[in-house]
């Protein structure tokens, strides 16, 4: 394995880095609220980074999902790239390709995604995962309790009961959405389907590839979260002082910081191998569910880590870290949380034997 990122990798990230890092500061997020910094999604579709995606591959979207995890930026770029362009590009047919994938490459078109498939939403007739047609006659219908940056999404990758993906656009008869908070100030939103027009997504391969993707993907972005919440703690322990010397020089400190960056290490080098391994054309379902459960288990605790290091400043819910917090333990509850990852990685394995 070599996770060594290509030329275009690199560049990708670099420039990801710096636009992220320009406009996603302290004071815009905290003006954006739990909506999206317009602004900033703008910049970041001139610059063509969602459509990079398609040439980077995962593990550039991992790369990228990164840096938007270390700002927290308050966009739905990772969404948008892993239920859309990847999506559609990797299972769409070329009809839809050709529809879908330019207005997404540009953020003319924002993606969200309803998923895992939580057995509320079918498809009338239930067309089932080996249907063949392109269209839900009787449409969709069922909710989703709660899906990130709905409230920006023209579309929405909906997994039915049965595991088959289907297409809704937001602005269809039968489509609605409810604003909802969530820990961390995403745009999400509750999803109501009523008969709702939908088309049919790839075939009964799609909903694994994609639900894999998505764990890996965002499992980078809580890599990032977990650096930036590691950065600034770090900032913080060695310009404070106690007893005439930086709270940094405390054993206690240095252990407690050292256990959260070998946690934040493990999410990323497990996201990396996944993402590896997808675009390797190898099989990564077990390495998704893993760099998911160490994006779960570990991410949690090094938030925590990071807010308990600022000691009584990480109170502060106004605090920078204190985001930083929130979006990892959202980002838990989206990947389905440590218990039922590991159970269904072992339920997995089980079924799969040793290679």
């Amino acid at each position: 394995m070599d996770f060594t990122p290509s030329e275009e990798q690199a560049a990708a990230q670099g420039l990801a880095a710096r636009i992220f890092g320009d406009l996603s500061t302290h004071d815009r997020l905290v003006a954006a609220g739990s909506g999206t910094d317009a602004e900033l999604w703008k910049e970041l579709c001139a610059a063509g980074l969602p459509g990079a995606v398609e040439e980077t591959g995962l593990l550039g979207l991992v790369l990228l999902a990164e840096e938007q995890g270390r700002t927290t930026a308050q966009v739905p770029f990772v969404a948008s790239c892993v239920y859309g362009l990847l999506a559609v590009a990797g299972h769409g047919t070329d009809e839809q390709r050709g529809r879908l994938l330019p207005p997404l490459r540009d953020g003319t078109a924002v993606a969200a995604g309803a998923f895992p498939a939580r057995g509320t939403v079918r498809a009338e007739p239930d067309s089932g995962p080996g249907a063949t047609t392109q269209a839900a006659t009787g449409g969709l219908s069922g909710s989703v309790a709660w899906v990130p940056w709905l409230r920006d999404a023209t579309h929405v990758l909906v997994a039915a009961a049965d595991r088959s993906l289907w297409i809704v656009r937001t602005t269809d008869p039968g489509v609605v959405t409810e604003p909802v908070e969530t820990t961390a100030p995403w745009s999400a939103g509750r999803l109501v389907l009523d008969g709702a027009p939908a088309e049919r997504l790839g075939g009964a391969e799609a909903y694994e590839e994609v639900l894999a993707t998505a764990r890996t993907a965002f499992a980078g972005v809580q890599a990032g979260v977990c650096a930036g919440s590691l950065a600034r703690a770090v900032e913080h322990t060695g310009a404070r002082e106690q007893f005439g010397r930086p709270l940094s020089t405390n054993q206690a400190v240095l252990l407690r910081a050292a256990d959260a960056y070998m946690d934040t290490e493990a999410i990323r080098v497990t996201a990396y191998e996944a993402a590896w391994r997808h675009d390797e054309g190898l099989s990564y379902g077990a390495q998704a569910l893993n760099s998911a459960w160490w994006a779960s288990e570990a991410g949690r605790r090094v938030v925590h880590a990071g807010q308990h290091l600022h000691g009584g400043t990480g109170a502060d819910l106004d605090h920078p870290v204190h985001r930083h917090f929130l979006w990892g333990r959202q980002l838990d509850a989206h990947l389905g949380g440590s218990g039922a990852v590991l159970q269904e990685l072992g339920e997995l394995l089980v079924k799969e034997g040793p290679e």
